[in-house]
């Protein structure tokens, strides 16, 4: 059996949003006990993480590594039509991820203790950002 649906983040610009709520809360209500999720981010300017839900300094610490990482530097790119932050955001979103995988076990997400899902803003501005959640198992 499969399920699908798409959520909507709400982000204020660069840094890390947590929604393993609401996917939880999605997965629960479905009728299958035991499967894969798979969670797909429609955007190529951000990104999605599984990280540490428990110390709010590592969310930091990620945001500020990956400016030191790959700056805003209009001069080095030659895609910047949306500004310093558009070719550094498509990097950034390479070096992570698009998408993700987890596993189902008895309606529940399975994972790890300290680990939530996370949309990874790369841009600077506010954006609303669509993810496919796709269940399938039994």
């Amino acid at each position: 059996m499969t399920r699908h649906t798409t959520v909507t983040i709400s982000t204020r610009g660069k840094g890390l949003y947590p929604f393993t709520r609401d996917v939880e809360d999605w997965v629960a209500k479905q009728n299958i006990s035991n499967g894969v999720l798979t969670v797909f981010i429609q955007h190529t300017s951000c990104s999605l993480v599984i990280q540490e839900n428990a110390d709010p300094d590592v969310i930091l610490d990620l945001r500020d590594f990956f400016e030191r990482l790959v700056p805003e530097d209009e001069t080095g790119y030659r895609h910047t039509a949306e500004g310093p932050d558009d070719m550094t955001s498509h990097i950034r979103s390479t070096l992570t991820h698009t998408s993700l995988t987890v596993p189902v076990i008895s309606k529940k997400l399975a994972l790890g203790t300290w680990q939530g899902l996370y949309v990874f803003e790369h841009r600077s501005h506010p954006h609303q950002r669509r993810i496919v959640l796709q269940l399938m198992g039994e």
